[in-house]
């Protein structure tokens, strides 16, 4: 036995125990004839004390023991003559009466404390070592917890877990799917799954009417940092539902998984914005609802003043940011660069200031008088001591680029308190999205989500009015999952597939599988997705989600450590009739 007590453990009522302790040397300090060494293991911190006058030979072979050290330590806990209040171990000591040495170590290449001197990078390199630190395993163990706690909740509503394939056929719609050659039926290819939303649904024909799993997904897409190649989301499915079925049970659960990490109860109903709604107030289907500044239009205020710029716009939208009237012409500067940059894509940006003593100042005073100015800050609510910002051109870009100026006066103005959460459900949906690129309509989730009753007459009429039985739910600006009401009559799912520029015949090659199982009697249901790594990052307090993943990969979609993506072999290459095309020259 190397332990038989953790390092996280020992309080003052042990003192006089023997006990037996293994982990890593966190820390040595030598004072006179004493020497103490901090000893670390997933539980904790305990220091261990060596003097010279109890016996001189031990303390010596303490004094040549170095950082990360792995060692094994007997002794009798004592309390500390000066004690630590930010250790839960603090009120006492180990006094050693032996060591062995279990590991030596090298110098890690960063300290292995919550505020490491380690970048990005030299910690994503040395993971392994990274996850030493008390703060990131922390946000493991924290993960761990709630995974146990949501299959908890899923299981006493009746839910079911069931695995569903990795090796999948591959359906291009949405994300890029990544592909696994088969050796065994050369030039054929699996693909690995963006979502379980096939199997989950057939799932639901077979009769297991309620299903959740904790799964892994794969997207190839651009990585930001709440995305990653691989990453875990809660997946769920119901039969027999409607929406505000799905939204119940749900809300149920994202209020328990609250309350039992954050001890927040949330006891009303959670908000609900309709996507109409959602990006007229905010120009976001994910709003921050943790502060105000909501979204004014000003377009019929702003024109016909001869000011071009306004005139040959969509829209004019204003914000009122409270109490920074007193805003210098730097800070301003720095906002109109702000919105110039390539993310955000704006041209310019105007502000209006409304002096505490009632006077005005404006970036666009050549083209209105103080009443004209006055009048747009009364219709957006701005106050004595307020700063009105605002920016023209065309509808959906100048929503999206005032959104972005609004969550940075947010963080700003200390408005976005990791603390505080704010939940939201985003209803009514757009169920197409036009591209001009390809000149055609995109299902904005997926195929297979149903259209709201109500605008199923619009489908060929009026295409891009209709509205999707769909919805997220969004906490502090970010979505934390969404999911709809799915198709299960085949005569609407023909009809979605025809409007989407699906063949009869490509829709059978890609869904052939479901669409034969929905003529053996699908049931109506539904479900929802929420990201598991996002969940956890939030309540963590993180920005991004790699801290909660064991081995994440880089913003190029490498992982660092064990140096993937890498080429393999020419033998393997052969053996699934694969031939490289040469690089093309830079």
């Amino acid at each position: 036995m190397y332990r038989d007590t953790t390092c996280g453990e020992l309080r003052l009522s042990d003192a006089g125990k023997k006990v037996k302790l293994s982990g890593w040397v966190q820390r040595i300090r030598k004072m006179g004839g004493m020497t103490f060494i901090d000893i670390r293991d997933r539980y904790g911190i305990t220091q261990v004390v060596f003097s010279n006058e109890k016996d001189a030979s031990l303390a010596e072979q303490a004094n040549h023991l170095g950082r990360e050290y792995v060692v094994m330590v007997e002794g009798t806990v004592e309390e500390r003559s000066s004690k630590n209040e930010n250790l839960p171990t603090g009120e006492i000591e180990v006094s050693a009466t032996s060591i062995k040495i279990l590991n030596r170590s090298e110098v890690p290449p960063f300290t292995i404390e919550d505020h490491t001197d380690g970048g990005d990078d030299l910690r994503m390199k040395y993971r392994y070592l990274d996850l030493r630190r008390p703060s990131v395993r922390s946000n493991l163990e924290l993960r761990h917890k709630m995974a146990f706690e949501i299959r908890r909740y899923l299981d006493s509503n009746d839910f079911l877990e069931v695995e569903t394939p990795i090796l999948v056929k591959s359906t291009p719609e949405g994300a890029r799917d990544f592909v696994v050659p088969s050796r065994m039926n050369p030039g054929e290819f699996y693909a690995l799954p963006q979502s379980p939303q096939l199997f989950k649904q057939l799932l639901m024909v077979s009769g297991f009417d309620r299903y959740f799993q904790i799964a892994k997904c794969f997207r190839d897409e651009d990585l930001r940092a709440d995305r990653q190649p691989e990453f875990t989301q809660i997946d769920c499915e119901m039969s027999f539902v409607e929406q505000e079925d799905v939204i119940e049970m749900f809300e149920g659960l994202v209020k328990h998984i609250f309350k039992y990490v954050k001890g927040i109860d949330f006891t009303e109903p959670f908000p609900r914005l309709t996507w109409a709604e959602a990006m007229e107030r905010y120009g976001s289907d994910k709003p921050d609802i943790r502060f105000g500044m909501e979204f004014t239009d000003l377009t019929d205020e702003a024109k016909g003043h001869g000011f071009g710029v306004v005139d040959d716009s969509e829209i004019t939208i204003g914000i009122a940011v409270p109490g920074c009237a007193d805003y210098t012409r730097k800070q301003l500067d720095q906002l109109t660069d702000f919105v110039k940059r390539p993310q955000v894509g704006a041209k310019g940006l105007m502000w209006v200031k409304f002096e505490p003593d009632g006077s005005i100042k404006s970036s666009i005073g050549k083209f209105y008088d103080d009443d004209a100015l006055r009048a747009m800050g009364e219709k957006a609510e701005a106050k004595a001591g307020d700063l009105l910002l605002l920016m023209s051109g065309e509808t959906m870009k100048t929503r999206k680029q005032m959104c972005e100026l609004r969550l940075e006066m947010g963080n700003r103005l200390g408005l976005r308190d990791k603390n505080v959460f704010a939940p939201l459900w985003v209803i009514d949906f757009p169920l197409f999205e036009w591209d001009d690129e390809t000149q055609r309509y995109y299902a904005m989730h997926h195929p297979f989500t149903s259209p709201n009753p109500e605008d199923i007459p619009l489908l060929h009429s009026d295409t891009g009015k209709v509205r999707a039985t769909a919805y997220d739910i969004v906490v502090n600006g970010t979505e934390l999952g969404g999911g709809s009401i799915r198709i299960h009559d085949a005569e609407l799912q023909d009809t979605m597939f025809e409007l989407l520029g699906f063949t009869p015949e490509r829709a059978k090659e890609q869904f052939g599988f479901l669409m034969e199982a929905f003529k053996y009697g699908a049931p109506p249901h539904g479900g929802l997705a929420l990201g598991f790594d996002r969940f956890v990052s939030i309540l963590a307090g993180l920005d991004t989600i790699r801290d909660v993943i064991a081995f994440p990969k880089n913003n190029s979609g490498r992982d660092v450590m064990n140096e993937s993506p890498s080429p393999i072999d020419q033998v393997q290459l052969d053996e699934l009739q694969i031939a490289l095309a040469p690089k093309e020259q830079s």
